[in-house]
């Protein structure tokens, strides 16, 4: 069985060899299908990301979820919490400046920024996962210290955290750490998954 990294060295070289109109067409398809989840129709702030390294394009979903009146959020690395995430308002037209990774982030003040206790579902983006849900992400564990209260609920309410990837990353399966926060679905260009 391949190592962690082995897995996120190919997929990730899969992911970006795709071309640019195969990306915008696969990441719509998955769109449309979110669109339609109760997770997404029921939730008011959702927290997206900005693509990179050839992730799902989110410019659609985004543009959606901003006409359906939901409250949409970016992620910020927060310099005094050791790679931990907040979230920051995001609006059409705001300005972004980039952070430590070259990525996106709303330019803000200190009151613009949201827990993520206070999200109601989270748009992650991922390198791999399995069929229990199971996220293989860049290997910053980011997402996973961010939401790591999620792992002391017995009944997980909020915020759900979707994985958004190209159904070709799914693995047959990833081992699993203690510290690892597991997805409640991944979406994918051809299929919904729920765990």
């Amino acid at each position: 069985m391949p190592t962690r990294s082995e897995q996120r060295k190919q997929l990730r070289a899969r992911r970006r060899a795709l071309t640019d109109t195969e990306r915008r067409e696969r990441s719509e398809a998955l769109s449309r299908q979110l669109v339609r989840q109760p997770l997404f129709r029921n939730s008011t702030r959702i927290a997206a990301y900005l693509p990179a390294d050839g992730e799902v394009d989110t410019a659609w979903l985004i543009e959606r979820a901003w006409r359906l009146g939901k409250q949409v959020y970016l992620p910020v690395l927060v310099p005094f919490l050791h790679n931990r995430l907040w979230f920051a308002r995001y609006e059409p037209g705001m300005r972004l400046v980039k952070n430590r990774f070259g990525i996106g982030e709303p330019e803000i003040v200190h009151r613009q920024r949201i827990s993520p206790h206070a999200l109601d579902l989270v748009l992650a983006p991922l390198v791999g996962f399995d069929a229990r849900g199971n996220r293989l992400g860049m290997g910053g564990g980011f997402y996973d210290r961010s939401f790591a209260f999620l792992l002391c609920r017995k009944h997980r309410l909020k915020p759900s955290l979707v994985g958004l990837a190209f159904e070709f990353q799914q693995l047959p399966q990833l081992p699993a750490q203690p510290w690892d926060v597991p997805l409640t679905a991944v979406a994918t260009d051809t299929q919904w998954h729920r765990f």
